[in-house]
């Protein structure tokens, strides 16, 4: 055995071939984020801050938080000099004093390459194709080249950016002349390992979870010979749909390595909208673990495409505050990410408004749709709800499992307009008898628990269920299963500082709302439909100083039902039910 171990490792070394096996490390998982206007930001005197209001270098907030891989553009002679080689050149050196591993992303273009624009520089306008496949290749070489001479060697290279329909149009456009797009791929590879053979070379598409155009642009590559080594891919959910987005992205990627042997994928760019960032937050752990378990660990990594920009260049799907602080969602790339504890999307807010909240099931068919998620939460974006314009029955529950046996305390914020024949939050640990609780009739978030519940076999239902009139609600957020012995020494209050009471409640007129407030802030009062559409400004923004304040509304004009008042206090937000008669 140590002969034969002997002679691979000198066969590797003389012929190249590759080490024994039980000798490698594995790739660490690559994630991180372009960050390519960072530099521009900084011109226009944009500041980064960590989440304690601290101002901090960019790259070194990113670091913190784990990430490990910097991407960023290169075009080829674009306006103010912005992405290109000597601005690529400043930025990789800054990612490499931090350890960084690092892609280069060229566009071949003077600005934006994409699937709707892949506009050749204007200095390659009028190359035959012949002289494009030699611009690809100096450009590229150049690039690397210069890098290299800043002792920096890209652990990948893609050529091309977006390239659903090949690039350099109209020479190089897949639709046209599949061959032409292969043929200015393959010199780019050629440049690429003429200056670094150890990078990866990544061809780009679009839209991840579109497995039909992955295989088009991909079957034709390999028909006309086309060499590359890694499929990267985009992913651009919403709050709505990313659950559905992100398992057709890993189907995609499995069908990717499986239909290309030899090949690797990787998402090199994914964002979502910056003011959903809990569903943000959810959509990057899925995704990174569904990446994480491709067959063979073919995938690389995942990427977040400019997740600093805030108030900049009107894009919206960063993961920064206006404040030019970053959200919760970029915690989902540190080491040991938030753990959702017992209960999986407790505040039901891992998407945006839907019928099938993540984590829980709903008993019912004829009244399923009684059940649902939307705007607004005791102290966030969404809440269960049960309700329905006729007569309905239905139980929306979770069975929690590898709970450590023991005595626990279920309790929750809840509302509910009274009148149900049933209407509680249960707990069954299977070590004896349900135990459960009514809800209050209330128009406020009001805590409710059920105590002494006993798990046994080391799983717990828990739920909430409603037998109810037409029009009759009830609302559920922030659910928590805590030990007992956590549970006795914590009370159930308001968060310090702020109160707000609305009255007379219900009413067929004007109201008042009686705020009290520890500290200088501006408010702001909205009406919506329980639906999530503004109704109406009740008052608009003004600064109130510190202590009680009365604040008339007018509900000239509002039709009767239950509504939603917002409270928008500073950058905290409460929800009071307005119910008009």
């Amino acid at each position: 055995m140590m002969r034969s171990l002997l002679l691979l490792l000198i066969m590797g070394a003389v012929f190249g071939l590759p080490r024994y096996a039980g000798a490698q490390t594995p790739t660490p998982f690559a994630k991180g984020a372009d960050v390519s206007w960072v530099t521009q930001m900084e011109a226009s005197n944009y500041r980064f801050y960590n989440e304690a209001g601290v101002q901090q270098d960019l790259f070194q907030l990113l670091h913190d938080h784990d990430m490990n891989t910097i991407r960023l553009r290169v075009w080829v002679n674009p306006a103010g000099g912005w992405n290109g080689k000597n601005d690529v050149i400043a930025k990789a050196i800054r990612a490499h004093n931090l350890g960084f591993r690092l892609m280069i992303d060229f566009h071949y273009s003077d600005s934006w390459a994409d699937p709707g624009q892949q506009t050749k520089p204007a200095a390659w306008v009028g190359h035959t194709l012949a002289q494009l496949q030699t611009d690809v290749y100096n450009h590229t070489y150049d690039v690397l080249d210069s890098l290299k001479d800043n002792n920096i060697v890209p652990e990948w290279v893609q050529v091309g950016n977006e390239t659903n329909d090949g690039m350099l149009w109209p020479e190089g456009r897949a639709s046209t002349n599949m061959a032409n797009f292969a043929s200015l791929v393959d010199q780019g590879y050629a440049a690429v390992k003429a200056v670094n053979p150890t990078s990866k070379v990544i061809v780009h598409v679009s839209n991840g979870f579109n497995n039909s155009l992955f295989r088009y642009l991909f079957d034709g590559l390999r028909t006309n010979g086309a060499r590359y080594d890694v499929i990267g891919m985009s992913l651009y959910p919403t709050a709505a749909n990313w659950p559905t987005l992100t398992a057709q992205c890993l189907s995609n990627m499995n069908d990717m390595v499986a239909r290309y042997p030899g090949k690797e994928v990787m998402v090199v760019e994914t964002g979502i909208a910056a003011n959903v960032p809990i569903p943000a937050q959810q959509m990057l752990l899925d995704l990174m673990a569904k990446t994480r378990s491709v067959a063979n660990n073919k995938g690389l990594g995942v990427l977040y495409w400019e997740p600093q920009a805030y108030n900049w260049m009107n894009y919206g799907l960063g993961i920064w505050n206006s404040n030019g602080q970053p959200t919760v969602a970029i915690n989902a790339f540190l080491n040991n990410p938030p753990s959702p504890g017992l209960v999986y999307n407790p505040g039901f807010e891992y998407t945006a408004a839907t019928q099938t909240p993540l984590g829980w099931s709903t008993a019912s068919t004829a009244d399923a749709d009684a059940d649902l998620t939307q705007s607004y939460g005791y102290a966030s974006a969404y809440q269960l709800s049960h309700q329905k314009a006729t007569a309905y029955q239905v139980r929306t529950y979770q069975l929690l499992a590898n709970v450590p046996n023991g005595t626990y305390t279920l309790r929750a914020w809840a509302q509910s307009s009274g009148g149900q024949t049933q209407c509680q939050l249960y707990a069954n640990g299977f070590g004896g008898t349900e135990l459960a609780t009514t809800l209050p009739t209330t128009s406020t978030w009001t805590r409710v628990q059920v105590s002494g519940i006993v798990v046994s076999n080391g799983q717990c239902e828990i739920g909430l269920r409603s037998n109810a009139h037409a029009g009759e609600t009830a609302s559920l957020d922030d659910v928590e299963f805590v030990s007992s012995s956590v549970t006795s020494s914590a009370t159930a209050t308001a968060a310090p500082g702020f109160s707000a009471q609305l009255f007379p409640n219900p009413a067929s007129g004007a109201r008042t709302v009686a705020l009290v407030l520890d500290r200088d802030e501006t408010v702001q009062l909205s009406l919506y439909a329980l639906t999530g559409q503004l109704v109406r400004t009740l008052a608009p923004a003004q600064r109130l100083t510190r202590g009680t304040h009365q604040l008339a509304t007018d509900a000239t004009g509002i039709a009767p039902g239950t509504y939603f008042l917002k409270i928008t206090h500073g950058d905290q937000v409460a929800m009071r039910h307005y119910v008009q008669l």
